[in-house]
């Protein structure tokens, strides 16, 4: 037996490990029995490494097809996936994304056994794979797969969906994580979890390390005494958090390599100069259009007080609350909202114009000098359609806009429902320092649409600037990051020499809120690797 694994690689900001695990038989469900579901997660210096492994019973009198579905995060990466039938491994083979349909149709063609990753919904993709397994025959699933975890507004989250479809014999979920920094906090939850089974969640935590584990038996699984129905479906959720330290933050060295984890504590936020741009086009009508405005309205209420803010309203004629950016005091972020509410769709929609305004009235307000010195600039376009008033031609787009901001600010893009090109805006936010989010319709669209706004409401360093002795790394991950946000983190790695590491000094250089750079040095006796 052949088995294709083809990984078809979505990208994605979002930074959540999540898995869903079930065995489907799709006709005769109750000839195959799914017997244990097992989650075995590990996770050191926010390395997460997951095995699903999944076993199932066809109790029929006759082969029959089993179906094996996991849905794992956008940016994991699965690195093994094997099928055991009756005492044999078939191991599977990885194949690259520009390849995957193609070898796909073909080993499904051929009657080979093949998986394939697509997309599922908002933050994960499904991996599929289905075996035809002969009568009162076992099968067992086990897929790895990594990830490196991503810091959003103070913490890591680790989610895991798990839909079992059935009472499971054996059903475990356990993670176990180690921070040689130390672990400040671990929470775990689910949404599924009852009065009676929260206290079958156990977690253990010493300074640098964590067990957690939910293992509830057959019974405690079922909906009611005899029901064939589980309770187990939906989201098991870990957070967690390592002990920041004071001034260059975590170095770790191991086989060669190193790893700097850079999060400093305490530091002042960085006022922002934020002008809003917002699309009220035709197309953004009915829920959108106020799911926007509720959203807005939270925003604003949210700014400091030493923040400066605008608001540019769109469709195919473009309309400014104010001709500059206002300090985001009482007074006027009471008018702004009240703005905001008459918002209203109409039109046709003409990004570029759009855009070329707010980057206008920065370039404008630093010009006059009204901005404060130490500040950051951003733009935050939310738009939900193609623009198709005015520049219509996509890449001319990106470049006006990456011509007129010249590095100078930050432009990050909301991408409202499902007709927007996200692409686009994906491409135009990366090359003017920023980042696009893609904004799910639905009743919480609101939600996300704050969500977003929390993870750049407060930076705390511009121009951060990671530099690490020439003579003793030979090759260094992206160094340099235009901005650090409250709760986040950054992280570089690299390469080793085999030199001397007793006077590894790492030198961060950065802007702040005081006068002149904020330079960071940190020097440390280091064990070669």
């Amino acid at each position: 037996m052949v088995i294709n694994l083809v990984h078809i690689s979505l990208q994605s900001c979002f930074s959540l490990i999540t898995m869903q695990s079930y065995v489907v038989f799709q006709e005769t469900k109750e000839m195959v029995e799914v017997y244990s579901v097992k989650v075995d997660l590990t996770v050191m210096s926010r390395f997460a490494h997951t095995v699903m492994t999944s076993r199932a019973l066809n109790k029929a009198n006759s082969s029959q097809e089993i179906f094996f579905d996991v849905e794992l995060p956008k940016t994991a990466l699965i690195v093994n996936f094997s099928m055991e039938i009756d005492g044999e491994v078939y191991v599977g083979e990885v194949k690259e994304k520009e390849k995957a349909k193609k070898q796909y149709e073909k080993a499904v063609s051929s009657g080979q056994t093949a998986g394939l990753v697509k997309v599922s919904g908002r933050k994960m993709e499904t991996f599929s794979v289905s075996v035809n397994i002969a009568a009162k025959s076992n099968v067992t699933f086990i897929l790895t797969y990594e990830e490196l975890l991503q810091r959003k507004l103070g913490q890591y989250e680790i989610l895991t969906r798990v839909k079992p479809k059935q009472p499971v014999q054996e059903f475990q979920i356990v993670a176990n994580i180690l921070e040689p920094q130390g672990i400040a906090f671990v929470e775990a939850t689910a949404i599924f979890l009852s009065n009676e089974l929260l206290p079958l969640v156990e977690k253990t935590i010493s300074d640098n390390k964590a067990h957690i584990s939910f293992s509830p038996t057959l019974e405690q699984q079922r909906k009611c005494p005899g029901c064939e129905g589980t309770i187990i479906d939906g989201d098991f959720i870990i957070k967690y958090d390592v002990k920041q330290k004071e001034g260059l933050g975590e170095l770790q060295i191991v086989n060669g390599y190193f790893v700097h984890f850079f999060a400093p504590p305490d530091l002042p936020r960085v006022p922002k100069n934020v002008v809003f741009v917002i699309d009220r086009s035709g197309s953004m009508s009915g829920s959108k259009i106020a799911q926007t405005r509720d959203a807005l309205v939270a925003i604003l209420n949210d700014l400091h007080e030493e923040d400066h803010f605008a608001l540019i309203l769109f469709d195919d004629k473009i309309t400014t609350w104010k001709e500059s950016l206002t300090k985001a005091t009482h007074r006027y972020v009471t008018e702004a909202i009240a703005y905001i509410r008459k918002l209203k769709d109409k039109g046709s929609t003409n990004i570029n114009d759009a855009v070329l305004k707010a980057v206008s009235m920065l370039q404008r307000e630093r010009r006059d000098k009204n901005l404060p010195e130490r500040s950051a600039d951003m733009i935050i376009l939310l738009t939900d359609g193609m623009p198709n008033s005015g520049e219509s031609n996509l890449k001319t787009i990106q470049e006006n806009v990456r011509s007129a901001i010249g590095g100078k600010m930050t432009l990050f893009s909301l991408g409202f429902g499902n007709d927007v090109d996200y692409s686009f805006l994906d491409v135009m936010s990366r090359q003017n320092k920023g980042a696009a989010r893609r904004i799910f319709e639905g009743s919480d669209a609101a939600v996300q649409l704050k969500g977003f706004y929390e993870e750049v409401a407060s930076p705390l360093l511009l121009e951060v600037d990671l530099r690490y002795p020439e003579q003793a790394v030979v090759f260094v991950t992206k160094n340099h990051y235009s901005q650090l946000f409250n709760g986040s983190e950054i992280v570089v790695a690299g390469r080793l020499t085999d030199s001397d590491m007793d006077n590894f000094v790492v030198e961060v250089f950065a802007q702040g809120v005081r006068k002149g750079q904020l330079n960071f040095s940190f020097s440390d006796t280091i064990s070669g690797p």
